[in-house]
C-alpha cells in the first residue's frame, strides 16, 4: 500500500510485458533455442558503432565526462540529418538530446500535456500506456484499420475530446510494419486542425520515428511534421545501429510550430530534463553523433530475411501483414489464442512475443534481428503450429 497511485498504474499497465519476461525465465532454455522475441542483435556490434564510440573513449579535456546536456556538435549534425530526410529547415536549438526515443517520448509528453489529459495513441502499438501513467496522462487508445492496420484517422477522430492533448502517430509501426502514406497524414492534420479550434485549445502530434530510416521495397516516408504544423519528432538511434542498450535519442521540434512557440518550447527544455532526472545521453554517445549518423545495419539483408519469413508462412497458412519497415513481422495466431500459440512454439525452442503486449491476444511478433540461421531453425515448429 506504500506505492504512488501513478507507480500502481504503470504497473498495471506493463503486466503483460512482465509476465512474458517471467514466462520465459520458467521455461527450459536449452541449448539451441531460437529468441526471436526482442529487436536484440544476435551479431557482433556494427563495426563503424566500435569504431565510433572507441574513437572517443580517450579524453581530450579534464571535462570530458563532466556533466553534459545536450552538446552543440550532436544537435548540428541531427539537424543537418533531418533537413536532408524529411526536407524541413531544422534548427539545431530544435533539438534536445535524449536516453533513446523512450527518453524523447517522456520528455514530449510532460513538454506539453499536464495531469488529467488525454493521449491518444494507436492500437496495437508500443508502451505508451505505463509511460503516460507514469505522468498522470489519460491513455486513449484508436485502432488502426482492421483490414490492414493502416492508420484510420476516422477511429483518431472519434476519441478525440476537449481533454486531447496529444495525438501520437508511429510509422513505421511497431508491431505491424506499416508505414502510413502522405494523404493519410494530411487527412490527420486537418482533423487536429479543426479539433483543436473546436476545443479551443491546441492539439499538438507526437511521430514516433524510430524505425524512420529501416524501410523496404524502396517505399517513401512522410513524417508528420511535414503535414501538421504542431508537431513533435521522436528518434532512437538504437534501431538503426541494433544496439538498443547503448541510449540515444532525441526529440525534435518542427520548424513549421510558430517561432513564439518554438522559444517557449526551447527555454522548457534544460530546465524539465533536469527535472526528470538529467535525462540527456551519456558524454561518449553524444561525441558519437557526427560518426553514427551514417552507420546503418545492413536493410536489405533484412529484407531478404523478411522475404524468407514471409513467403515461408504464408505458404504454411499464417494470416501475415507484409512489413513495409521496422524489423517485425506481425501475423494472426492460429485459432486467435496467442498466449497459446507462444507457449506451444516455446516448448519448440522458438520465442516470439505475444500480442498480448499490444493488447492484441490474436496476433504474435516476429523480430527478424535473429539471424538467417536462427529463422531458418525456428520454421519447422512455426510449420509444424501452422493453422489447420
Amino acid at each position: 500500500m506504500e506505492l504512488s497511485d501513478r507507480a500502481r498504474a504503470a504497473q498495471d499497465a506493463i503486466e503483460p510485458v512482465t509476465s512474458f519476461f517471467v514466462s520465459l525465465r520458467t521455461m527450459d532454455r536449452q541449448a539451441g533455442v531460437v529468441d526471436l522475441a526482442f529487436g536484440d542483435p544476435h551479431e557482433m556490434p556494427l563495426r563503424g558503432l566500435v569504431d565510433a564510440l572507441r574513437a572517443n573513449l580517450e579524453p581530450r579535456a579534464t571535462d570530458w565526462f563532466a556533466y553534459k546536456s545536450s552538446l552543440a556538435p550532436a544537435r548540428e549534425t541531427i539537424a543537418e540529418g533531418l533537413r536532408g530526410e524529411l526536407g524541413l529547415p531544422f534548427d539545431s536549438d530544435d533539438v534536445a538530446m535524449t536516453q533513446g526515443a523512450f527518453g524523447a517520448i517522456a520528455l514530449a509528453f510532460r513538454l506539453v500535456a499536464d495531469a488529467g489529459d488525454e493521449v491518444v495513441f494507436p492500437e496495437p502499438g508500443w508502451f505508451y500506456t505505463p509511460m503516460l501513467r507514469a505522468a498522470n496522462l489519460v491513455p486513449v487508445r484508436a485502432p488502426l484499420t482492421p483490414d490492414g492496420f493502416d492508420l484510420d484517422v476516422d477511429a483518431i477522430a472519434r476519441a478525440i475530446t476537449p481533454r486531447t492533448r496529444v495525438v501520437v502517430v508511429n510509422s513505421p509501426a511497431n508491431p505491424t510494419g506499416r508505414v502510413y502514406a502522405r494523404d493519410r497524414l494530411v487527412e490527420l492534420g486537418a482533423v487536429l486542425e479543426a479539433a483543436s479550434a473546436r476545443n479551443g485549445r491546441r492539439i499538438w502530434l507526437l511521430s514516433d520515428e524510430p524505425y524512420r530510416r529501416i524501410r523496404f521495397d524502396g517505399i517513401g516516408f512522410t513524417s508528420p511534421a511535414e503535414c501538421y504544423p504542431w508537431t513533435l519528432v521522436d528518434y532512437s538511434y538504437g534501431k538503426v545501429l541494433l544496439a538498443p542498450g547503448q541510449r540515444l535519442g532525441y526529440l525534435a521540434f518542427s520548424p513549421l510550430i510558430p517561432d513564439d512557440v518554438r522559444t517557449e518550447l526551447r527555454a522548457a527544455l534544460l530546465p524539465l530534463q533536469m527535472g526528470l532526472g538529467w535525462t540527456f545521453p551519456d558524454a561518449l554517445m553524444q561525441y558519437a553523433v557526427p560518426a553514427l549518423e551514417t552507420v546503418s545495419i545492413d536493410v536489405a539483408e533484412l529484407q531478404r530475411r523478411r522475404d524468407l519469413m514471409v513467403a515461408a508462412l504464408g505458404a504454411a497458412g499464417y494470416d501475415l501483414t507484409v512489413p513495409e519497415g521496422t524489423f517485425y513481422l506481425w501475423s494472426a495466431a492460429p485459432g486467435g489464442d496467442a498466449p497459446a500459440f507462444v507457449t506451444a512454439l516455446a516448448g519448440r525452442g522458438v520465442f516470439v512475443l505475444p500480442g498480448t503486449v499490444f493488447d492484441r491476444a490474436g496476433h504474435f511478433r516476429i523480430s527478424l534481428t535473429a539471424t538467417a540461421a536462427m529463422l531458418e531453425r525456428a520454421l519447422p515448429a512455426l510449420r509444424e503450429l501452422a493453422p489447420r
